[in-house]
């Protein structure tokens, strides 16, 4: 029996309401996520090659200078994020959720095949790594538009008593696409020695993304159906309506995701490379470490989207954060352990507290925006969340481990900002199972 009562109308811009499980809404899930696993592979896979990266585009004699100048453009790419949510929101709100979609996996897989062939500073000079930043903010562009633009496109086409579970796909895909740029660089560090991966071992992962973009792009254009908005139905620009009528919204889910967009780079990119230099773990068990907490956070975030269909978003919301403020100084402390299982323990945790927020986020943020503006609204708030956050937190961490010899400096930035996002939370109207705006 349904926890919820079948007494409310369904949302008028539900396109789809079959319940989970059934062959089309299945179909629509995956076309949906799709492009999710090509965008978070292809954008994970510089964070895991950093090093690499580090040493054909900005060789330096003083490593962590140079690991610094490659996480500055990984930092850059998310500036164009807030830029790409509202450039394809616009899309999405005007044209049609489908557009929105197939340009934006079409750009991702453009710009990531190309930089694996992109030359490096030995062959070029300066003009190396000026590519590599044109080609990471076509990168973020790109991503800026796709994620929201498919979790919107999920929970539009959800029964309003599932759509926790099924926003939490978008999330869902989203950490496989990294967990296969994990695995590849797990394999890449198995099969390759240290020398070729940095000579041309890196490139593998970027020159594979071109098979999951074609998948992305062919599985979009046969199963998406989508209903175009037409210029008649907004005489102002999405971008401009929604900043002026839906601001206060946007500004709380920016506020409300600075946590986790810090968080999730924290924990799943830069952690790679601190246990690397700080606990002098080799390349390859920190990658597995890295994998094998991310098979946790894809096992539990559809378990968390489902709850929060039972108990509603902002209970779930808030237990997440509070967990992230009062547990992230001990589990860095394992963390910084030079033990495999320590390690593995202490990211495993972190894993399931994200799993928390990121199987119920999709979900609230789509019911707190209007059907006319939600594309553009959700995706200017999301991205600025993570263009402000996401982006520095590598940055802010090397500064506070290597300039502040604070190795625990990372967990008192996620404990400090947690606290922030747990307050704007506390102010979200609850709208789990109500009909959509």
């Amino acid at each position: 029996m349904s926890f919820y009562a079948p007494s409310y109308p369904l949302a008028r811009d539900t396109v789809d309401t079959k319940a989970p499980g059934t062959g089309k809404h299945i179909w629509q899930i995956l076309a949906g996520a799709v492009g999710n696993v090509l965008e978070w592979y292809d954008f994970a896979a510089y964070g895991y090659f950093a090093s690499a990266l580090a040493k054909n585009f900005f060789p330096s004699e003083n490593a962590a200078l140079s690991l610094a100048s490659t996480f500055g453009v990984f930092a850059a790419a998310f500036l164009m994020r807030p830029i790409g949510g509202a450039l394809f929101g616009h899309v999405g709100d005007r044209f049609g959720r489908k557009q929105a979609l197939l340009t934006s996996a079409g750009l991702m897989t453009l710009a990531t095949f190309a930089m694996g062939l992109l030359p490096n500073y030995a062959v070029v000079g300066a003009a190396a790594p000026l590519l590599l930043i044109g080609f990471r903010l076509l990168q973020g562009l790109s991503i800026g538009g796709e994620f929201t633009a498919s979790a919107v496109f999920l929970v539009e086409r959800s029964d309003p008593r599932h759509r926790g579970l099924t926003g939490s796909f978008a999330s869902v895909s989203a950490t496989v696409g990294l967990l296969l740029g994990s695995g590849i660089g797990v394999i890449a560090t198995w099969v390759l020695t240290p020398a070729q991966v940095d000579a041309w071992g890196w490139r593998i992962p970027f020159l594979l993304g071109i098979l999951l973009g074609a998948f992305a792009l062919f599985l979009r254009r046969i199963i998406v159906d989508d209903e175009p908005r037409h210029e008649a139905e907004q005489r102002r620009l999405p971008v401009v309506e929604a900043l002026a009528t839906d601001w206060p919204d946007i500004l709380r889910g920016a506020v409300m995701g600075a946590a986790f967009a810090a968080g999730f780079y924290l924990i799943f990119v830069y952690v790679v490379t601190m246990v690397e230099q700080i606990d002098d773990m080799p390349a390859h068990p920190a990658l597995e470490i890295n994998t094998l907490s991310m098979l946790v956070l894809v096992a539990a975030t559809p378990c968390f989207g489902a709850l929060s269909d039972r108990l509603g978003r902002k209970p779930v919301l808030l237990a997440s954060l509070a967990g992230l403020v009062l547990f992230s100084w001990p589990l860095f402390k394992l963390l910084l352990s030079p033990s495999f299982l320590t390690v593995l323990l202490g990211q495993s945790m972190f894993a399931l507290i994200a799993a928390a927020w990121f199987g119920t986020i999709q979900a609230a943020l789509v019911e707190m925006f209007r059907s006319r503006t939600r594309c553009t609204a959700l995706s200017i708030s999301y991205n600025v969340a993570y263009a402000v956050f996401g982006g520095t937190a590598p940055i802010i961490a090397i500064y506070l481990v290597n300039r502040l010899h604070a190795d625990f400096g990372p967990a008192f930035f996620l404990m400090v900002i947690g606290a922030i996002s747990f307050v704007a939370v506390l102010t979200m109207p609850d709208r789990t199972g109500q009909p959509l705006r």
